[in-house]
């Protein structure tokens, strides 16, 4: 189970934090295709990153069932995902309800046994819950990345899914209905258990606007969310909410949804359109480029973005936490660069 601190939750909710909160992610496909020494290296020297590096090596992630390189995974919905690379995410290949017909005889996941993509031990979550409250921590529940539109996209493919909205096909609704049923299973669980924040993970944006228009978003999706973090904010727990990709034209549903933190990235929507629509409104989790200054651009030109990014953002209140993701193929330089400015940076409001 996920661990939220004290100084996140305090910049979340705009209590003056410590500093801004800073996560660097690394992709379990980068320890092979980057000297795993190297890693441990780049961790040992920033503790702010990575503080459980100060107390012993960091075990190499083991891989998820749906990132082994040419062993397909059929998840607990029927989904088969591939993947060509170890430790990157699949795709779905075959779709179970690409034909409507196959509804009839379809059964969907228990919660009480699967996330969705994997089995789940509740009892075994339970006590992991209690021994981080005992230990003065904040557990965090999520659902699955892709537990709305893209589950929708899994089951049915993503031209049949987008035809059925605009046909406003009557077996769609049927469909809807079953994932909130299964999704509000794990939701009203993980309230159970107590936990501070609950995330609801999935991408709507390509790079140029959404996947899916606003008009559909409202009809279909949106009232979905809100069946799925109603709960939540009854629970007083807080409701993070993440997605990759150009989701300007959505941002304002997706806060009318109860959206405490969005999750959004920087360059493909626009650092100065984010200020002038979000800040201050709720809590910013900036996901720093991947795209292009990280990845082609100097160290120099790294730190610059990162500095403009938390002074643009960023004040004493709170409000915005940052994180970046590493893939293959940015420079081990960039790596350091990427590293350093948020370590530099977390404490510009100090």
């Amino acid at each position: 189970m996920n661990v939220v601190t004290d100084n996140t939750l305090r910049a979340i909710r705009f209590e003056r934090p410590a500093h801004v909160p800073m996560v660097f992610w690394i992709n379990p496909a980068c320890w092979h295709h980057y000297p795993s020494k190297v890693l441990y290296d780049l961790m040992a020297a920033h503790p702010l990153l990575f503080p459980e590096s100060r107390e012993s090596r960091v075990a190499i992630p083991q891989l998820d069932p749906w990132e082994r390189a040419g062993l397909p995974y059929t998840d607990s919905w029927g989904c088969v995902w591939q993947t060509t690379d170890d430790g990157i995410t699949g795709t779905v290949t075959q779709h179970p309800l690409a034909d409507w017909e196959a509804l009839t005889r379809f059964t969907p996941p228990d919660p009480g046994r699967s996330n969705g993509m994997i089995s789940v031990d509740w009892s075994r979550m339970g006590d992991e819950a209690r021994s981080i409250r005992s230990q003065g921590g904040h557990c965090v529940g999520s659902l699955e990345h892709g537990h709305g539109f893209l589950r929708l996209s899994y089951l049915r493919g993503y031209e049949n899914l987008l035809f059925d909205m605009i046909d406003a096909e009557p077996r769609l609704d049927r469909l809807i209905d079953m994932i909130a049923q299964f999704s509000k299973g794990i939701v009203q669980r993980y309230l159970n258990l107590g936990v501070a924040m609950m995330c609801y993970p999935e991408d709507l944006g390509a790079q140029h606007g959404p996947m899916i228009s606003p008009d559909l978003f409202r009809r279909f999706i949106q009232p979905l969310y809100e069946r799925l973090t109603t709960p939540a904010r009854q629970a007083g727990c807080l409701v993070h909410m993440h997605s990759d990709g150009n989701i300007r034209a959505l941002a304002e549903d997706l806060i009318a949804s109860g959206v405490d933190a969005l999750n959004l990235q920087d360059l493909v929507n626009g650092v100065d359109w984010i200020a002038a629509h979000l800040k201050g409104r709720i809590c910013i989790d900036l996901d720093v480029d991947r795209q292009r200054v990280t990845r082609f651009g100097t160290p120099a030109q790294i730190d610059a973005l990162l500095r403009e990014e938390v002074e643009t953002l960023g004040s004493r209140e709170g409000g915005l936490m940052m994180i970046y993701g590493l893939y293959p193929g940015t420079p081990i330089e960039n790596v350091k660069a990427v590293m350093d400015a948020m370590e530099r940076y977390a404490g510009f409001y100090a």
